[in-house]
């Protein structure tokens, strides 16, 4: 096991990352970004859209400079036609009323590279060196890994090999990287991939970014919990019967066939995404919004889930796989019929699971988790199912059961919540119905989201890594994840379900809560 460091506060960077949240400007430096695997989708659909949103909206007004580094033969006029062109296709700003787009073209650069080479990572410096010249300023690096997981290590040998890790925080500038997932296959993988992190980078210049922790109604988790006074009190066993967090997809594996095969969905989805999910949902409140603070509280929870025993699995845990349906009325193919996928995969597409928290909080409140493609709607959801009322008064009107309460807070692809209470219906007869009331982002504010990129990488450039997860956080995800995973590969004979493509999954999900007189909630 890599040796941990302790994380340094995010002021350490000698700029205040909390006046964004009083002003809506960053109290930013001038930097360097350097995305590595800058020719593929995320480079394109993400990551230089989102800094040209922050530019747009002046939430980012520092200079900076974008350097693409990859394999294609490209220069930088072909480099920033091709993000020219990726702006108009995917920027939620429109880039030909943007007077400043010229100028933000001028910032970008490529330089052509291999992972494996070190010569181009010397030369990589020595560009670094020029463009920082003519800039001014300190010479703060932020580097991007949008590559294969397999190229992370090398990457990173490479840039120490080069003189290019820096210390963090220096008199020249600071040096800090981001990672994307998966971080690492198991836990062991995850422990190799900190040391070679570690040898290079302290852990306070590394930032693991799960792009769910960027979107707005995830961030707005803590602020509705902890912001309003009528809702954290109730925030535990004795008002919530059970919780559903719910991410669903109607995508298939598309053309990442051969990773997902080889990953499935726990690992894709269970160790990172939800377990993020989860933790904020279930955490403490913390001592102050500073990252340091909600990281322990987060750690916290995720050392007081029950491990699951492997011989009780079968009974909380569903691991499914698709089969021939449909798809917004669209004939689809089975999974195993997928181009890229073996024939004869028992790789799990769904996933539905049981958790429970030995806390003083949580103590037998469960938690039921479902994730899955090719189902009936794309959804991320979390929702909170409030107790009975403990007596019944309205039996003599001929109402035996009410509907319980529901807070539903909504990711995507609607961002806003919802509360679910009983009415009585007009009329002679006594009828009580469940009615909603609704938040919807975008009517109540009338602006856009911020796409979860655009908060992540302005965060990365700040130094704060609030929205980034912690090494000891990724550590006790796989221990979770990993007995689950190892209970079907070590066993082939482990039950896999199938479901219609199209459908909300499998029914043995339904059977997993109709046990305890619970069901999933439609969505």
């Amino acid at each position: 096991m890599p040796p941990k460091t302790t994380p340094q506060p995010s002021w350490k960077a000698g700029v205040n990352p909390f006046r964004r949240y009083q002003t809506g400007h960053a109290d930013a430096e001038p930097c360097s970004i350097v995305i590595f695997g800058a020719s593929g989708d995320l480079t394109r659909r993400k990551l230089v859209p989102a800094l040209f949103n922050l530019v747009v909206e002046e939430a980012l007004t520092a200079p900076f400079n974008i350097i693409g580094f990859a394999r294609r033969e490209d220069n930088d006029d072909d480099f920033r036609k091709k993000l020219h062109q990726a702006l108009d296709d995917h920027s939620r700003s429109l880039p030909e009323r943007f007077t400043g787009l010229n100028d933000f073209l001028r910032r970008i650069s490529y330089h052509r590279g291999s992972f494996d080479r070190p010569e181009d990572f010397t030369a990589l410096k020595n560009h670094l060196l020029d463009i920082e010249k003519k800039r001014g300023g300190p010479r703060n690096r932020l580097y991007y890994l949008a590559t294969p997981p397999e190229s992370f290590t090398e990457i990173i040998r490479n840039l120490k090999a080069a003189g290019l890790t820096g210390n963090g925080l220096n008199s020249e500038g600071w040096t800090r990287i981001i990672i994307e997932k998966p971080y690492g296959r198991d836990l062991k993988s995850a422990w190799t991939l900190t040391g070679a992190v570690h040898s290079s980078f302290a852990e306070n210049q590394v930032y693991r970014i799960d792009h769910y922790l960027g979107k707005e109604t995830v961030q707005n988790i803590l602020a509705f919990r902890l912001g309003n006074g009528i809702f954290e009190p109730l925030w535990n066993r004795r008002y919530v019967d059970h919780v559903q967090i719910t991410v669903a997809e109607t995508l298939g594996v598309e053309n990442r066939a051969a990773y997902f095969d080889q990953a499935g969905i726990a690992r894709d989805m269970l160790q990172s995404h939800i377990m993020q999910l989860f933790s904020l949902i279930a955490m403490e409140p913390p001592a102050s919004f500073e990252a340091g603070h909600i990281h322990d509280e987060k750690v916290k929870l995720l050392r007081s889930v029950h491990p699951p025993e492997v011989e009780s699995l079968p009974d909380i845990l569903v691991r499914g796989q698709y089969t021939a349906g449909s798809a917004g009325g669209t004939p689809v193919a089975a999974y195993r019929k997928e181009p890229g996928i073996n024939s004869q995969s028992i790789t799990e597409t769904y996933l539905a699971i049981k958790l429970e928290v030995d806390n003083w909080r949580w103590a037998g409140v469960p938690f039921y988790i479902r994730t899955g493609k090719r189902l009936a709607k794309q959804v991320s959801e979390v929702d909170i199912i409030f107790r009975e009322p403990p007596h019944r008064i309205f039996a003599q009107t001929g109402i035996e059961k009410l509907q319980p309460n529901v807070l539903g807070i909504k990711i995507q692809p609607e961002e806003g919540i919802s509360l679910n209470i009983s009415c009585k219906r007009p009329g002679q007869v006594y009828q009580i119905d469940p009615v909603s009331m609704e938040f919807n982002y975008a009517t109540s504010f009338g602006v856009p989201s911020p796409e979860a990129y655009e908060r992540l990488l302005l965060d990365a450039i700040l130094g704060d890594t609030t929205l980034f997860a912690r090494e000891d956080e990724v550590d006790l995800s796989w221990e979770l994840a990993d007995p689950i995973i190892a209970a079907w590969e070590n066993n082939p004979e482990f039950p896999l379900a199938f479901y219609e493509a199209g459908s909300w999954g499998p029914r043995e999900a339904d059977i997993l809560l109709s046990r305890h007189g619970r069901h999933w909630r439609r969505l």
